[in-house]
């Protein structure tokens, strides 16, 4: 077999993987096209394997029209003598991911008093005259009056300096949980899956996320979604807020992780084609304005591979 043939055999089998995905996601199969996926899958194992890849990249893609990533997935992983006439097909696909992720952004905005764009940062003096010093890619929406001084932090994260009051506690509502203070510093950073707080001065309660926990400087905690907030643990302040400096310090964390705080950074989309090669663990400094740059690094520390269609859509693969 030619090595054309097996570039045009390895396209067309990703192709079928993405077909089947979108049709299954969709639950439109009969009992006789579930035998035929069944025998599909059977009849090859490199079959398996390229449906298995299309579902451990797109789990993490819930939010993006499923046939907009299967021509993107599609794209991303044909042959390299197959690229440069998928890479129109790619351009569009990452256009329209954009567009269609842009809704949850839109939707932030509308409810958000403040907020960042993707390298942006800002900080912002509250009312009081408390300050939030915003990450990139962040939305904060502000209710004081009275004698409330309260905020949530709808997405991103942010390094609060909080002017005592005694009579008015600073509240901070974020996933579902409360970060209170009186005079202190401290940072909150969430998205879907994880928030972390981290106290820079003096010490802040959390409540709403499993039991009551203080947390003192130099002290963080972290809950997410069924998952209680962690006995208080020691950290860094200097590098957890390291980003206000244009630094990212890693040590240890999930490729993941990693790369969702990359793009915070990067206009475009990183697809991981696993969920093993996201568990791997990296530990760096990365400049925040060089996040491509970044991503090399990560990709040679690793042994990785990716597909560069364009700065807007890369993919990843071991």
């Amino acid at each position: 077999m030619t090595r054309r043939q097996i570039d045009k055999d390895d396209a067309e089998r990703y192709e079928r993987a993405a077909q089947w995905w979108v049709r299954l996601d969709a639950g439109a199969l009969s009992a006789s096209e579930l035998r035929a996926f069944r025998a599909w899958l059977a009849s090859d194992q490199r079959n398996e394997a390229a449906f298995e890849e299309a579902c451990d990249l797109w789990g993490a893609w819930e939010r993006a029209p499923k046939a907009l990533l299967a021509a993107a997935y599609v794209a991303a992983s044909a042959p390299a003598s197959w690229q440069r006439r998928v890479r129109p097909t790619v351009a569009l696909a990452a256009a329209c991911l954009a567009l269609a992720l842009s809704y949850d952004s839109l939707w932030l905005m509308w409810r958000a008093d403040f907020h960042t764009a993707t390298g942006e940062l800002r900080t912002v003096t509250l009312p009081d005259g408390s300050r939030a010093h915003m990450n990139a890619d962040t939305a904060l929406a502000l209710d004081y009056g009275g004698d409330r001084r309260r905020l949530s932090l709808l997405s991103g994260e942010a390094w609060f300096e909080v002017e005592p009051d005694p009579s008015r506690p600073f509240v901070v509502e974020a996933a579902g949980a409360e970060v209170a203070a009186r005079g202190t510093a401290f940072d909150i950073a969430t998205d879907r899956t994880r928030t972390e707080v981290t106290v820079t001065e003096h010490a802040v309660e959390v409540t709403g996320a499993g039991a009551p926990l203080r947390l003192e400087v130099g002290r963080q905690t972290a809950f997410g979604p069924g998952l209680a907030a962690v006995e208080p643990y020691d950290v860094d302040p200097e590098r957890v807020t390291a980003w206000r400096r244009g630094r990212l310090y890693f040590k240890d964390k999930p490729l993941g992780d990693v790369i969702a705080a990359l793009g915070r950074y990067h206009r475009g989309f990183v697809l991981v084609t696993s969920r093993a090669i996201k568990d791997r663990r990296v530990t760096g400094v990365f400049h925040t304005d060089r996040p491509l740059e970044a991503l090399r690094a990560i990709e040679k520390s690793l042994g990785l591979k990716s597909t560069w269609l364009t700065d807007y859509l890369i993919l990843l693969r071991s």
